[in-house]
C-alpha cells in the first residue's frame, strides 16, 4: 500500500507537540493509532514502525515526547526517560489521539501502542482516558492496582521471559489484576527472549520469531477493536 509521511505539530495543552504522521495515500477512512516511542526518542526505528502500520492500512502518529532530543547511548536514554514529565507525556499522547479524531479519514476510536517506556505510557494513557479503542503494550511496566482499575480499553500485553526489569511474576500478577477488574485483555510472555526483542535495530536483542508473532497479534488486536 502506498503511504505518505510528514512531520507535523499538533495542539497539546495550549502549546504544540511535534510528531511523525504516516498514513495510507488514499481518501478512504482508516483506523488510527498513536505510536509511542522507546526511551531513545523519536528515532528512525519508531518512524519505520509508524510506516509499517500505514502500509497495513492504519493512520499512525508518533508524538515526539522529547521534543527533538534523541539518545544514542543507554545511559543517555535512561537520563532522558527519568527527566521526562510523565503526566505531560500522557497529556501529549491524549492530545495526539484527539488530533487523530479530528482527521476526516480517521474513525473516532483511537488505539495506542508503545514499547518499553512507551509501553508503560500506553498503559498509563489507558488509565487516564475513557475513550480509547484499544491498547497494545510491548514490555511496558505494569500499572499499579489502583490505575489498573481505571483502564477501560482492551489491553494486549507482550512481554519477554528474560526481562530483568519486568520479571514474569510481575507480568502474571498484572494479568490477574486485569482479570479482577474486568478489563478485556490478553497477555503473552515470549520464552527465551529479552526486553526490546521487537527492535530490529538492536541485533543482539532482536528476536525475529517473537517480533513477527507480536506484530501479527498487534495488527489483529487493533483490527478487532478499532475497525468494528
Amino acid at each position: 500500500m502506498a503511504i505518505k509521511t510528514q512531520m507535523i505539530d499538533f495542539p497539546s495543552n495550549g502549546q504544540t507537540t511535534p510528531g511523525y504522521l504516516a498514513q495510507p495515500d488514499d481518501a478512504n477512512q482508516h483506523p488510527a493509532i498513536v505510536v509511542i516511542q522507546e526511551y531513545w526518542g523519536l528515532v528512525p526505528h519508531i518512524k519505520d514502525v509508524a510506516e509499517r502500520f500505514a502500509r497495513e492500512g492504519f493512520i499512525a502518529l508518533a508524538p515526539d515526547l522529547y521534543h527533538g532530543q534523541v539518545a544514542e547511548e543507554p545511559d543517555e536514554a535512561r537520563k532522558m526517560a527519568m527527566a521526562l514529565d510523565r503526566n505531560r507525556a500522557v497529556m501529549e499522547i491524549n492530545s495526539a489521539a484527539k488530533y487523530l479524531r479530528s482527521l476526516a479519514a480517521a474513525p473516532k476510536k483511537i488505539g495506542v501502542v508503545g514499547w518499553c517506556m512507551g509501553g508503560a505510557l500506553a498503559l498509563s494513557t489507558g488509565a487516564s482516558s475513557t475513550d480509547l479503542g484499544a491498547i497494545v503494550a510491548f514490555y511496558g511496566r505494569p500499572l499499579s492496582v489502583a490505575d489498573t482499575a481505571k483502564v477501560r480499553a482492551p489491553v494486549l500485553g507482550l512481554y519477554a521471559e528474560k526481562d530483568h526489569g519486568i520479571p514474569p511474576e510481575a507480568v502474571k500478577a498484572f494479568d490477574e489484576e486485569l482479570s479482577d477488574v474486568g478489563v478485556v485483555h490478553e497477555i503473552h510472555i515470549y520464552p527465551n527472549v529479552q526486553h526490546a526483542f521487537f527492535n530490529d535495530t538492536r541485533p543482539g536483542i532482536y528476536d525475529s520469531a517473537a517480533a513477527q508473532d507480536a506484530w501479527r497479534r498487534t495488527l489483529d488486536w487493533f483490527r478487532k477493536y478499532l475497525v468494528s
